[in-house]
């Protein structure tokens, strides 16, 4: 709902022409609100209009939709340009609108411009999600009316809407949002590691490192900066660039005289001058990856006052995430995963590192590659991999880099990959589809191929 208030505060806005770019999900968000406020909206996609969601009601609205292709008109004759995260941010016609003199911000940007309540925002290549997710739900247990949004699937914008009065906001950050912040500056800001991805769109894992650092680029003294010093690449670039805010640094490897550290199985934080001790076992989350995440939580629920029964209630409690290495079923004596999140080789490590020892694992993996390198897996494939079925377009250069570390076998698609695993399965192996790239090849997105592969196990039956 916009109001008088929200009116003043996005008087800059009003009655300007504002070019927004891409018309998925955020795009939308930002199209109607900003039409709703008073601005000239301008929607551009290339996408031809039947392909747009949402296009008749941004019509009806008076917003104008060009489909099918970009104008330079409308890139030079706007006062702000606001782009959607998948839409790159070097394009040509938004470098031409750059050298004009026009500003080209994204949602992310906008959105902390006039945010009026705490910003906890989290990143990384893998566990975003469920490290946003768990977290706004301690602020929900802890009574705290939170906005959940960003890269998650809810746009930031849609903070702005309805009639909730928010005290804080937690959002999932990508690298996508960060290319073009100017003045975001969350409250907490958290890192969770940086492996390789989307090396399609940034030129390499120096720069696609370099930008998931910028998340920590405009705060101060009175803010937070929450990383995981066990990953090499923050450490590298922590000693590097010190940060200007308080870091709180986490890891699973070795001890921290200020931080939180895994010591046999409990996690101690001394933050605060003082040590709590928190479990790090029988919560629904399991493995190391989630346990650096479950660090994380602690570390920025602390710095908003959350009690401590409150935040291990909630862990204990906390299910997961829809295709983060969710159960699906046991059949035959053989347990089933479903990873589709996994869209990276790091995602995949930390899947295989997350079960326990033995080399035990039908590892389903492929589809569209991201230009990642998956050399790195060898050494954990051959602790764990009993046999590699690979799939999708990214099967040779999986098959050829883990080649000689387990059996590697080629399936046409997925139907026949589960029927291969499920074939090759004896009692006690575990089946884990975790497929380490993105699912564009093949299906619309990873959760579509989710549900895929886990109708296909429940399909399953004895022979």
């Amino acid at each position: 709902m916009i109001t008088m208030d929200m009116k003043e505060r996005f008087e800059g806005v009003i009655g300007k022409r504002v070019l927004v770019v891409g018309l998925g999900k955020t795009g939308f968000s930002l199209s109607r609100f900003l039409k709703r406020l008073g601005a000239e909206v301008i929607a551009t996609d290339i996408k031809p209009i039947s392909d747009i969601a949402g296009g008749e009601e941004l019509q009806c609205l008076g917003v104008t939709i060009e489909a099918g292709g970009h104008t330079v008109k409308s890139f030079l004759s706007s006062d702000l340009i606001v782009v959607s995260p998948g839409v790159e941010s070097d394009m040509p016609l938004l470098e031409e609108a750059k050298r004009k003199g026009t500003e080209v911000i994204n949602d992310i940007e906008l959105f902390s411009r006039y945010v009026d309540v705490p910003v906890f925002a989290v990143t990384g290549t893998n566990g975003k999600s469920t490290t946003t997710t768990l977290l706004a739900e301690i602020f929900k247990r802890a009574g705290r009316k939170v906005f959940m949004g960003g890269n998650i699937g809810i746009p930031a914008m849609e903070y702005f809407e309805g009639t909730v009065r928010f005290e804080l906001c937690v959002l999932e950050i990508s690298s996508f949002h960060l290319e073009l912040v100017k003045t975001f500056c969350p409250r907490v800001a958290v890192l969770l590691n940086i492996t390789e991805d989307h090396l399609y769109r940034h030129k390499s894992f120096k720069d696609y490192a370099d930008v998931k650092f910028r998340i920590f680029s405009n705060q101060g003294k009175d803010d937070y900066a929450v990383l995981n010093v066990g990953d090499p690449a923050i450490r590298e670039r922590l000693g590097r660039q010190g940060l200007k805010s308080n870091v709180i640094p986490f890891t699973t490897s070795g001890r921290l005289k200020q931080g939180l550290y895994l010591r046999g199985r409990e996690i101690v934080s001394t933050l605060g001058g003082k040590e709590d001790v928190y479990p790090a076992e029988g919560f629904y989350l399991a493995g190391v990856h989630n346990t650096e995440n479950i660090m994380a939580v602690i570390a920025a629920a602390s710095v908003a006052g959350i009690e401590k029964e409150t935040l291990c209630d909630t862990v204990k409690n906390f299910r997961g995430l829809p295709h983060r290495m969710e159960f699906v079923r046991e059949f035959s004596g053989v347990r089933y995963f479903n990873d589709s999140k996994s869209t990276n080789g790091g995602s995949l490590f930390k899947a295989l590192e997350g079960i326990g020892k033995g080399k035990r694992v039908i590892l389903i993996a492929g589809g569209k590659d991201k230009g990642g390198d998956y050399g790195f897996l060898r050494e954990i494939a051959g602790e764990k991999v009993k046999l590699l079925i690979v799939i999708g377009e990214a099967k040779k250069r999986l098959k050829d880099a883990l080649e000689g570390v387990a059996g590697a076998m080629e399936a046409e698609g997925l139907k026949e990959a589960v029927t291969l695993a499920g074939s090759m399965a004896q009692p006690g192996d575990v089946v884990l589809f975790s497929p380490a790239c993105s699912s564009f090849d093949m299906f619309r997105n990873f959760e579509e191929r989710g549900e895929a592969f886990k109708k296909l196990v429940e399909g399953l039956r004895e022979c």
